[in-house]
């Protein structure tokens, strides 16, 4: 199956804090979702923690982006996303994040020649992942028919 998207997110989490696999599991459980929703997580020191098995479908059944992006997609999400003391959303991606998640959308990118890279907040009004995906991905290097728009 070919796949037409990936989402880049953030895990919402406080600056500098690291994670428990579990813990994001049971956030989308507890949100009502059948399973986790992102595919992969990049930690703080760069590590990719993968969530579900490499397969674009599949995906969780109270994810409501909108169709394609439902099912033809894969959900990346950095750890991070809320300064220290979580009274505002902040890009906090680390060095060793930004670098992973840059070689992690070159890779799909070079699998998925036609996939449409994106944030979040471009399918509803989060600010979610705390950054400007274009700006970003114009920085790496991304041809512009990779960005979504």
């Amino acid at each position: 199956m070919k796949l037409n998207y990936l989402v880049i997110h953030a895990t919402m989490t406080q600056e500098n804090k690291s994670v428990k696999v579990r813990d994001i599991v049971d956030k989308h459980l507890d949100k009502g979702f059948d399973s986790v929703c992102y595919s992969d997580i990049i930690d703080l020191d760069g590590k990719i923690i993968s969530l579900t098995k490499y397969n674009p479908t599949g995906r969780c059944s109270g994810w409501t982006l909108g169709d394609d992006v439902d099912t033809n997609a894969r959900h990346v999400a950095y750890v991070g996303g809320v300064n220290k003391d979580s009274t505002y959303l902040k890009d906090t991606r680390t060095k060793a994040q930004k670098e992973t998640l840059e070689i992690y959308v070159k890779y799909l990118i070079k699998r998925h020649p036609s996939i449409l890279i994106a944030g979040h907040n471009q399918f509803n009004s989060k600010n979610c992942p705390n950054f400007n995906i274009k700006d970003w991905l114009i920085s790496i290097g991304i041809d512009k028919k990779n960005i979504y728009i």
